[in-house]
């Protein structure tokens, strides 16, 4: 992930200034999150903390009703987005990075390594595997 697409991911706005930005009231933000449109984190407070992705979403979201497209209509262009969006990922080449996340995560699934204190036996770090 860039640079940029973290800075859009990272979860800083508050469900007020949300609203600001956006138009849209708390409950409807709510009943997006509801909806799995949007993904907000939760503050140590437990508030509701939005990214700028999850607003670009809200105001696509307001844009499609305003055009009088319904709320099932709304989630299958989102599904399809995201169909798309995998489908793309899939035929992207796997790196060594990719690999070796994929291999630690089956091992970790399987109660590998971690758990067999293989590691420990073997005076090795998990680092000379993994990363």
């Amino acid at each position: 992930m860039g640079e940029k697409e973290l800075r859009r991911s990272m979860s800083v706005f508050p469900i007020g200034t949300v609203m600001k930005l956006t138009d849209l009231t708390a409950r409807q933000i709510r009943y997006y999150e509801e909806q799995e449109f949007v993904h907000p984190e939760r503050s140590e407070g437990n508030r509701r903390m939005y990214s700028l992705n999850d607003i670009d979403i809200l105001l696509e979201i307001k844009d499609y009703l305003s055009e009088g497209l319904n709320m099932a209509g709304i989630k299958r262009v989102y599904e399809m987005a995201q169909a798309k969006k995998q489908e793309e990922k899939s035929k992207k080449p796997l790196t060594d990075h990719d690999v070796r996340q994929i291999f630690r995560d089956e091992i970790l699934a399987q109660g590998g390594l971690a758990k067999t204190g293989h590691y420990q036996s073997q005076g090795l770090q998990q680092r000379q595997y993994f990363d």
